[in-house]
């Protein structure tokens, strides 16, 4: 096996393909190649890790299986308090409109104090609420009405590092001989270099010298997040009393911000020196005592009954069942990215067409690669993605391709996550300059690639790839501001300029509208045994222009038929759904249906019942 991966890394490619596509090949196989030369890796089985983290209070966990979810990004959700920024005020007038969509739970983005290199995800203090959103009452106040409107309340847990102004690192840098010398991944100098050549994630090295402490720290995000070292036992108490201190206060569980990356390679060897951002992934993803460190925390987790839900870059359907299976689970789901590449590879800013057999590729691999064993997460959005709609959709058939995308995944089995404007059909932002652009992701990148390129080229991929476009405040009205702040009030960032047209209270009163077709869809998937729970098959895997999935329980079938196309489309369905009898449960377009006659991005919902006797 070894001299046959080397041979297909010597020789990648034959026959007549461009030089653009052997360098794309050769970048995806050696990539595959290096991710499975990990020291060490986790989860191979679960046996030989200590019992110590096992949970002696179990208390009995909430069936999460027929939940759906709606992401709140706070900072461009809504403005409670008149000062153009998102806060807790705003999303406690906004719940009965989360409760009307037919969602079961929310998922808060971080809502810690932070000083915001990267909006939230470096937390400053895990035990408060950021100035900006609000206060600790506060949030108790949304808690509380969120759990009288039956909606569970999930909060982001990033534990793979802090901000660099954490008193935890400001105390860890002052020395190597005081109690949080160790709270982080400190190393020496190789001569004048780093102690190796990874890179962050967010491009440039992973390294930072810090001349008070004379040392590097990790940061595989931006230089303003270090890395904390899980290998201390202090830093995991740490954890764990941070886990308790929300769960006491009645929270429902934790969203975990990339956990699979919280345990390292202790030696910290050099990455594969070809493969830039991700070359040293083999020793920091699924790390030799991740499943340990997971245990530990998914005690506390289970003494309360609460729920967890791992996002994990880069994992595969075996990798994921190591932490998702079984009664002895250490997450309940996994985020994982699969879903996210069909216009990319790796990330959005290495644009290509949209693929809609590498999607439906990535959907059924999950499908049939979780079934009876575990449990899909299933989004198209979040905060860390330019909006679906600009990506696998169509801007001139906005309506009709938000909601085709809806029935696309919300009807597959798994947790459906809703992104907060993705169920109005928001779209991507497109400004001018780079200077316009808050994003770190976005500006160093600008900043370090493709640099002896037009700035209108360069912009194009900042268009297609910003998390900003995600960003951008919620379109409530046709008001100024969108609604989302006051009239003369900035906002704290660029409205989009469309939302006069795209906007919750112009979609209210439409029943075709995205908005009423995501509650159309949320409401037919929790009154479905079929739709919860039954056994997914896909037709058509090699259309590039529909996707053709069913769901079977029992005496129960359900066709879910979705173009992906500009043009009307003839789909070829099994011939039992042709027959008189069969019922048309949902459509996005008005008017009449033809069984497998679809104009553009048309959705259809198809339901058959069959009468099961038996012999005598």
């Amino acid at each position: 096996m070894y001299t046959r991966m080397c041979r297909t890394l010597l020789f990648p490619v034959t026959g007549k393909l461009s030089p653009k596509f052997r360098r794309r090949l050769l970048f995806r196989r050696r990539l595959d190649y290096a991710l499975s030369l990990r020291y060490n890796v986790a989860g191979d089985s679960a046996a030989g890790f200590p019992k110590d983290a096992e949970a002696k209070n179990i208390m009995e966990q909430f069936d999460f299986r027929s939940m759906s979810v709606y992401q709140i990004w706070i900072r461009s959700f809504c403005d409670g308090n008149g000062d153009g920024i998102g806060d807790l005020y705003g999303v406690y007038d906004k719940l009965d409109y989360i409760r009307s969509l037919g969602v079961d739970a929310i998922w808060f983005s971080p809502i810690y104090p932070s000083p915001n290199a990267d909006f939230g995800y470096d937390v400053s203090d895990y035990r408060d609420i950021h100035s900006d959103y609000g206060t600790l009452e506060q949030f108790r106040r949304v808690l509380d009405r969120a759990h009288e409107l039956g909606l569970r309340v999930i909060l982001d847990l990033v534990i793979n590092h802090t901000s660099d102004r954490h008193p935890w690192f400001l105390e860890s840098r002052k020395g190597r001989d005081n109690p949080y010398s160790d709270y982080y991944i400190w190393r020496n100098p190789r001569g004048k270099r780093p102690p190796n050549n990874w890179s962050s994630q967010f491009a440039g090295p992973a390294w930072a010298y810090d001349a008070q402490r004379g040392q590097y720290y990790l940061h595989l995000f931006s230089k303003n997040q270090p890395d904390l070292n899980m290998d201390n036992p202090s830093v995991r108490r740490e954890i764990e009393e941070i886990m308790r201190f929300w769960l006491d206060m009645g929270v429902d569980g934790f969203r975990e911000d990339v956990i699979t990356f919280i345990s390292k390679h202790q030696e910290l060897p050099n990455g594969v020196p070809w493969i830039p951002v991700l070359n040293g992934m083999p020793y920091y993803k699924d790390g030799p005592n991740l499943l340990r460190y997971l245990r530990q925390f998914r005690a506390v987790a289970l003494s309360y009954g609460a729920i967890q839900i791992g996002e994990a870059p880069m994992t595969s359907v075996k990798s994921a069942l190591r932490y998702i299976s079984g009664d002895d689970r250490v997450l309940d789901m996994l985020i994982q990215f699969d879903g996210m590449t069909a216009d990319c590879y790796f990330t959005e800013y290495l644009h290509h067409p949209f693929s809609l057999r590498k999607l439906k590729r990535a959907f059924s691999r999950w499908q049939y690669g979780l079934a009876g064993k575990a449990w899909n997460t299933l989004y198209l959005e979040n905060h860390d993605h330019p909006r679906v709609v600009s990506r696998y959709g169509s801007e001139r058939y906005r309506r009709e391709s938000a909601a085709a995308l809806a029935a696309s995944y919300i009807f597959q089995q798994g947790c459906p996550f809703v992104y907060q404007g993705q169920e109005l059909g928001m779209t991507n932002i497109r400004m001018p300059s780079i200077e316009q652009y808050l994003d770190v992701a976005s500006k160093n990148l600008y900043h370090m690639f493709h640099r002896n390129e037009p700035q209108e080229k360069r912009m194009r991929r900042i268009h297609v790839s910003s998390r900003d476009s995600a960003r951008t405040p919620m379109q409530w009205s046709s008001a100024p501001n969108a609604g989302f702040c006051p009239p003369d009030v900035t906002p704290w960032f660029f409205v989009n300029e469309n939302y006069r047209e795209i906007n919750a209270a112009n979609q209210e009163a439409d029943p075709y509208s995205v908005l009423n077709f995501y509650r159309r869809c949320l409401k037919l998937r929790r009154e479905s045994e079929t739709l919860l729970y039954g056994d997914y098959r896909e037709y058509l895997p090699r259309s590039s222009r529909v996707y053709v999935y069913e769901r079977t329980r029992q005496d129960e079938r359900i066709l879910v038929v979705v173009s992906f196309s500009h043009l009307s489309e003839r789909v070829r369905v099994p011939a039992y759904y042709l027959l008189p009898d069969t019922e048309l449960l949902l459509d996005n377009y008005p008017g009449e249906a033809v069984v497998g006659e679809l104009r553009p991005y048309e959705a259809q919902l198809l339901r058959r019942r069959f009468v099961v006797t038996k012999r005598s």
